[in-house]
């Protein structure tokens, strides 16, 4: 069975959800993610969760493209979330046929946040979505062992680990610590490369993630371990944000590049 590649929301690089959903399908991605929701302040996300007409194109080009919605960003947990302001979210990814939810933990409460991941995965599993935690170093899920934790305790089939190369390599997790992870927790992986030193402090890796990740094979992140520890099997999401690389190159040929890289680091160029 072939490995399925998904175009992630930010290797659109600023594209309009139509026009990257078109890119995606040209290079033979088999699906796309969408952002809806801000990652932070001051992200204005393309509005498909508002405007009505957006949303209507988005879904005829994947229609038209036979492209899938793999994954929906993104719900973030804080100390003060009210999960049931997600409502028209899960309504609207519903439509277009997501399968994930990329998820981030903000709150340091260890008990709360255990609580409301728990209810999170009761909630999005009745629109038929996955909560996939992603662990990131300048969040309160810094590791894969703290994802592990929330994961195992919310106990349901609708929690699930989402892995970031980017973020692993970070993070202080192991390598064995990949190897450890159930496939039934793992429902997509985000490769991708970056420059090895860097700056460690929270606002300088946040912004590397976002707008200056690498193409994989460009940067220093060994790869090959990592991915020799990954099922198989599992779908990856190529994400490669690179803003100044996508003004020089132009992102067609960026997205193109970071498509092949991936599937040559997995052993399936073509």
């Amino acid at each position: 069975m072939a490995r399925s590649y998904s175009m992630a929301y930010l290797t659109a690089n600023g594209l309009d959800p139509v026009a990257a959903t078109h890119l995606a399908a040209r290079l033979g991605f088999d699906s796309i993610s969408y952002r809806l929701l801000p990652a932070g302040p001051g992200d204005a996300p393309p509005p498909i969760l508002t405007d009505d007409g957006l949303f209507r194109q988005v879904k005829a080009a994947l229609a038209e493209t036979g492209l899938t919605m793999s994954d929906a960003e993104m719900i973030r947990l804080g100390p003060d979330t009210e999960l049931g302001a997600f409502k028209p979210f899960l309504e609207r990814i519903e439509a277009l046929g997501a399968r994930h939810i990329l998820v981030a933990g903000d709150d340091p409460d260890r008990a709360r946040i255990t609580d409301s991941y728990a209810r999170l995965c009761r909630l999005v599993w009745e629109h038929g979505l996955t909560a996939d935690l992603e662990f990131m170093p300048w969040t309160a899920v810094r590791t894969i062992a703290d994802a592990r934790a929330l994961v195992e305790a919310a106990d349901h089939p609708a929690a699930a680990i989402l892995f970031d190369t980017l973020h692993f390599d970070r993070c202080g997790s192991t390598l064995d610590e990949i190897a450890a992870i159930p496939r039934t927790m793992m429902n997509y992986v985000q490769i991708c490369d970056g420059p090895v030193p860097y700056d460690p402090a929270g606002p300088a890796m946040m912004a590397l993630g976002r707008t200056a990740r690498l193409v994989p094979g460009d940067g220093g992140i060994d790869l090959a371990a990592i991915v020799a520890r990954l099922p198989r099997d599992v779908p990856i999401s190529v994400e490669v944000p690179n803003v100044a690389l996508a003004r020089e190159i132009g992102v067609p040929t960026l997205v193109s590049r970071a498509l092949t890289a991936t599937r040559r680091l997995l052993g399936e160029a073509g």
